[in-house]
């Protein structure tokens, strides 16, 4: 029996490798411009070839393709640490209104301090991201002491991110005209425009993240079963469930500042993983939900760039059609196992 769960795990995280590389591979290779996979060798090589192709693929289809998923990855794992915080199953970013908090304080940088300085530097965006981000789940987490049901939680959730969505589009109303334009698009979800100086300072944080994130497998282990059994295993309790929202916080507003916000991937992906792998040990499940939202973002944004080429579909339009099917079967699922207990 052990042996077999072994298997099962190499098999799953053997499936989600050959995915990420799959799913890169065909990002970098379709588009507009069609790269051959010799092409796309010899350009990675640095051998001498078609300096157009080289010039696509190093210029843009490359940094879109790592930062979807390196922000992928991070968004599949604010998820998990969601859902485990809340003891959730449809807990995440988007749902709870994090996202849109972290839009919000991302779109009056953007309008008021782009309008004076002329330029935001990408850590500006994230700090700013990342207070929007605390402001929204510091609501969240005032109601989730009032509301026990987890519809209500839910529902608070929403409530909260149509309140930050209005917000920033009453803030849009004082942008300039070339600004509405640049903030509509990213309002929406996109992973275009991505630099190499983005994915610099995305990898940095992620990594540091995951690392620390990594690091709590132990206790989070401990934690799921229980604040009481943990804190009797001697874990500090509290000290977990803050490092848990600041973590899950630096994950989202990474997300959103760079790419917008981003419906379902966090909530569906540890799903899926978990159905994979049969378990929900923290030790497997940060790296395979970081690898699972990457095959799923790497998916649904092949989609967004070629469904209706030339034009661009929104990241969020595609993932809540992959995703949004998932969240219906976890709460079917939910609502049966409260019947049968």
């Amino acid at each position: 029996m052990q042996k077999s769960r072994i298997y099962r795990y190499i098999a799953a995280f053997l499936f989600l490798g050959i995915g990420v590389v799959f799913f890169a591979v065909l990002n970098i290779c379709i588009g507009s411009v069609k790269i051959t996979l010799s092409d796309m060798i010899t350009s990675l090589t640095g051998q001498a070839g078609n300096e157009a192709f080289a010039r696509i693929l190093w210029d843009i289809r490359l940094p879109r393709t790592v930062a979807v998923l390196i922000l992928g990855g991070a968004l599949a794992l604010a998820g998990y640490l969601l859902q485990t915080f809340f003891h959730n199953p449809i807990a995440g970013p988007f749902v709870l209104g994090i996202s849109s908090g972290a839009k919000m304080m991302v779109a009056l940088v953007m309008v008021f301090w782009l309008g004076r300085t002329g330029s935001v530097t990408s850590v500006t965006m994230i700090a700013a991201a990342f207070i929007g981000a605390m402001l929204s789940m510091g609501f969240v987490l005032l109601l989730s002491r009032r509301v026990r049901g987890m519809s209500m939680l839910v529902v608070s959730g929403v409530m909260i991110g149509y309140i930050c969505s209005a917000i920033t589009e009453l803030v849009v109303t004082f942008a300039d005209d070339a600004d509405i334009v640049n903030l509509h698009n990213w309002s929406q979800g996109s992973f275009s425009g991505m630099t190499w100086e983005h994915v610099k300072v995305m990898a940095v944080v992620v990594a540091v993240t995951f690392t620390a994130v990594f690091l709590l497998s132990k206790p989070l282990s401990a934690y799921q079963l229980g604040e009481v059994y943990a804190g009797n295993l001697g874990v500090n309790v509290r000290l977990l469930r803050i490092s848990l929202v600041i973590l899950s916080s630096i994950l989202s507003a990474c997300i959103v500042a760079f790419a917008g916000p981003i419906s379902f991937v966090g909530i569906a992906t540890p799903h899926l993983v978990k159905k994979l792998f049969r378990t929900g040990k923290p030790l497997l499940m940060i790296p395979a939900c970081f690898l699972g939202g990457s095959v799923f973002c790497l998916f649904c944004d092949l989609l967004a760039r070629m469904l209706l080429a030339p034009t661009e579909l929104s990241i969020s339009t595609v993932t809540a059609i992959f995703g949004a099917p998932v969240v219906l079967w976890v709460l079917a699922k939910h609502k049966k196992e409260r019947e049968l207990s």
